[in-house]
């Protein structure tokens, strides 16, 4: 018997009564539940892709914000300019032609180094000048234990100086020779800013040696320079304008401490009582003098009183500047034999007479020698005249 025919409607319809009576066939069940897996897998990956995305980006804009730091923050090298500095070294023996001369390195160095230092020195000192050329200067204010803080680290450089000679002393003097005479007429002497220093704490041209040499060898724009510090302030001036405006000093106080000064000296020292009326008394304008006759009694009142507290500092200033001529003289002196040691009497590659230019200058540029010698004008703690309650107790603590 053949079966009704069915026309695709039907089926149609057959197939929504069966959906509509909630029964749906295993086989679509199994495709709906691999349609599902296949979409969120894809889903997943989707997701992982997106943090992908998102990950790449955000280390992107961590590379760039680490950049940009890195940028605007200091590195090391940059900061001490160290390719200027290690490149600055140009050897004349190892120029092409010529047998490389290994000592010539340390030679160019140890000199940097010295011009370096000469640097910081020279800023330590404008910035004490700076200071002390106030219309007013305040002895209580933080600014003298400021001027006498940078002038003390002045003097551990030049010791620092003195002791570098010692490392050019591994140097023979047959390592020299190897390159000296390639340095002609170059010279230690051309260094202008040493000579500033000297002008700046108060060698003036008169008082130079060799007034005639020695910017001779220079460049019109170091020269320049030099004569520029020596028609500004210097440090002797300063000081000496300092010490003018001490107060503590009476005429009545004066003249009884030179009667005990005169009456402590030895017979062999008997002329020194007139040397101290020249210096403490005598005003004569005609006198080339770095510090006036008050400025040498204020000078020697301290070093008589400093055990008082408000004298304290000042002594610390005025010693201070006497042990920078002390190492200057260090500095000349070990240049001096160093300088004999290598080349004995032969004449410097600038042209100089060698170790005696060396040292005439040495006994000639102490540039604070006249507070050096108020040394002479001491007495005994035991003969110091007592001094006034009232001058006691402006120079004590009192609370």
């Amino acid at each position: 018997m053949r079966s009704p025919m069915v026309n695709k409607s039907q089926k149609a319809d057959a197939g929504c009564r069966i959906l509509d009576s909630g029964w749906v066939p295993p086989v679509l069940k199994l495709f709906e539940i691999i349609y599902c897996l296949s979409s969120i897998k894809n889903l997943s990956s989707r997701i992982k892709y997106q943090e992908s995305s998102i990950q790449y980006r955000f280390e992107s804009v961590s590379l760039l914000h680490n950049n940009a730091i890195m940028e605007k923050t200091v590195y090391y090298g940059d900061y001490l300019q160290l390719e200027k500095i290690t490149g600055a070294q140009d050897p004349e023996s190892f120029k092409e032609g010529r047998e490389p001369a290994h000592d010539e390195m340390l030679f160019i160095i140890i000199h940097q180094a010295y011009e370096l230092w000469f640097k910081q020195i020279l800023f330590e000192v404008n910035s004490v000048i700076e200071i002390m050329n106030k219309p007013v200067v305040n002895d209580n204010s933080p600014e003298m234990q400021t001027v006498v803080h940078r002038l003390k680290r002045v003097v551990t450089i030049l010791k620092v100086l003195v002791q570098q000679i010692d490392i050019m002393e591994t140097m023979t003097p047959m390592d020299f020779l190897d390159f000296r005479d390639m340095l002609r007429p170059a010279s230690g002497f051309q260094s202008y800013q040493f000579k500033v220093l000297e002008a700046k704490l108060g060698l003036k041209f008169e008082q130079r040696h060799g007034q005639n040499y020695y910017t001779s060898q220079l460049k019109e724009k170091d020269i320049a320079i030099i004569k520029d510090a020596e028609s500004g302030k210097s440090v002797i001036e300063l000081i000496n304008a300092w010490l003018e405006r001490m107060p503590f000093i009476t005429e009545e106080f004066w003249k009884n401490y030179q009667q005990v000064y005169v009456g402590s000296l030895a017979e062999a020292e008997k002329n020194n009582a007139a040397t101290f009326e020249t210096v403490f008394n005598n005003a004569d304008e005609n006198v080339e003098r770095n510090l006036s006759p008050k400025a040498c009694r204020s000078a020697l009142f301290i070093m008589m009183y400093h055990g008082y507290p408000m004298l304290e500092q000042p002594f610390q200033l005025l010693d201070t500047l006497l042990e920078i001529d002390n190492q200057l003289s260090n500095w000349r002196s070990r240049h001096i034999n160093m300088v004999q040691r290598m080349i004995g009497t032969r004449i410097g590659t600038g042209g100089s007479s060698g170790t005696g230019y060396l040292k005439a200058a040495m006994d000639k540029h102490y540039i604070f020698k006249e507070l050096a010698q108020l040394n002479s004008f001491l007495v005994d703690r035991k003969k110091l005249p007592v001094l006034p309650k009232e001058v006691g107790e402006k120079l004590g603590y009192n609370f």
